[in-house]
């Protein structure tokens, strides 16, 4: 698993920004820090929470120089629909081909559901250089991380 202090393996992926468009981290972390928040899934309780969570606070990611970016399995169409759904003011990537959750190595399964290879609540926060500064990863898909102390990772980052 990627921990602080590791270099965040870079990607290229689609992304949901009310349009389809593709990012890379390499490139995006050279505007600044990037703040990588994985959910398991769209449309559904906890992840939507969390989601409207991290918007709610969005002005205080921005006065820290940190640029949020939401990571989930679905397709880039159907994260917009969710974006929409929600008002979410920052895109999400997809990670449809579970490229990333498994760079990362986060991936979890919900085998009483049969659904397989989904992304671990986490929070990865990213400098320039690609360097973690800041990595929250949960095991229990229904807890949220630490807002409080996510707001101040980034202001340190």
């Amino acid at each position: 698993m990627v921990s602080v202090g590791d270099e965040a393996p870079d990607f290229t992926a689609p992304l949901a920004n009310g349009d389809v468009a593709e990012i890379t981290l390499s490139e995006a972390v050279a505007d600044g820090p990037v703040m990588l928040v994985f959910f398991p899934g769209a449309f559904t309780s906890v992840c939507s929470d969390e989601m409207a969570t991290f918007d709610d606070r969005l002005a205080e990611f921005a006065d820290a120089g940190t640029t949020v970016y939401g990571v989930s399995i679905d397709t880039p169409f159907a994260q917009n629909a969710f974006r929409d759904d929600l008002g979410l003011d920052f895109p999400l990537i997809s990670d449809n081909d579970r490229d990333i959750i498994d760079a990362f190595d986060i991936a979890m399964d919900f085998t009483a559901l049969g659904v397989y290879n989904l992304a671990k609540r986490a929070v990865f926060v990213v400098d320039e250089d690609r360097t973690v500064t800041y990595a929250w990863v949960s095991d229990d898909p229904g807890v949220e991380p630490d807002y409080d102390e996510v707001v101040g990772a980034v202001r340190n980052t």
